[in-house]
């Protein structure tokens, strides 16, 4: 199981109320409670700065405004922990150069001792991609790209890549990432996105899907690589507190129709709430404590 953490941003209808008040501090406790606990990876989703109100509905709004800084943020929170990954969920790839993620995140794979999954989307925010003077029209095909240029670059002192956006070679990126193949998930439900992960990246990252629809998507796909992860979250909010059974059954299910990592979503109060549920999703009998 993962965290997709609470705090880092706030979705109208959906956060907690103490999640308003609350800062590094309380992150930092949810994320040594779940390094300790034995859960895979904690996340930060990026925007840098988003329309108070969106001229395409999608942020603003449903999506809310508030988003902490994943590198920042899991920096801090890699300087708290030993072992649970460390997983921006996602990078949009249109807003970086793919030199400037592999230094950036290669040096917190260094700092990390070799924990981040970097996840990536290509986004939808088109009044971000103009504030930030980034193409919104060719994002996909940037965003491939962009994936591949990152194999060639992440781990490598030296890196070289030669393509129609981004080319590079004869420089040093020093630090770089330790790890020899940082994982890479892909963000997205569209077809495109499904693709997009199956094809160049490590795993998925549809967010919370029904297990009918969970299934049907990745019959599609036919056999998956080995080690490729599916990492789902909750379409509903469990208690495993309350009901431990219904909790299983519900991250059962989700399992069962193709997910290797859960994202529960859990109902909590109060900091003091969520870290007790935490403690009692890792008793489930489902649940499996990652390395």
């Amino acid at each position: 199981m993962g965290i997709s953490t609470p705090v880092v941003l706030e979705i109208p209808g959906r956060s907690a109320a103490w999640e308003r008040t609350a800062g590094i501090a309380e992150i930092a406790r949810i994320a040594e409670a779940g390094d300790r606990l034995g859960f895979d990876h904690v996340t930060c989703s990026e925007h840098v700065a988003v329309a108070a109100v969106s001229k395409s509905a999608m942020l603003g709004g449903s999506r809310g405004t508030r988003y902490w800084d994943p590198l920042a943020t899991l920096s801090y929170l890699a300087a708290r922990t030993t072992r649970i990954r460390l997983c921006p969920s996602v990078l949009v790839l249109g807003y970086h150069h793919p030199l400037a993620i592999a230094k950036r995140y290669g040096t917190l794979d260094a700092i990390s001792g070799g924990r981040v999954v970097l996840g990536v989307g290509v986004g939808t925010a088109r009044e971000e991609f103009e504030l930030l003077g980034a193409s919104f029209t060719d994002r996909g095909r940037r965003a491939d790209e962009a994936m591949a240029a990152l194999r060639a670059a992440l781990g490598q002192r030296e890196p070289e890549f030669h393509g129609s956006y981004y080319e590079f070679s004869g420089l040093v990126v020093d630090p770089h990432a330790v790890q020899q193949r940082m994982p890479i998930w892909v963000g997205g439900v569209s077809d495109a996105a499904l693709h997009r992960a199956t094809t160049l990246g490590d795993g998925w990252i549809p967010a919370a899907l029904p297990p009918e629809k969970l299934r049907a998507r990745l019959a599609e796909c036919g056999e998956l690589a080995p080690g490729f992860d599916v990492v789902v979250g909750a379409p509903a909010a469990i208690d495993p507190l309350e009901n431990a059974d219904q909790a299983e059954h519900v991250l059962g299910g989700i399992a069962e129709a193709g997910a290797t990592i859960v994202q529960p979503r859990v109902r909590h109060e109060s900091l003091e709430h969520y870290l007790e549920q935490l403690e009692a999703l890792s008793e489930l009998r489902i649940f499996a404590p990652s390395r």
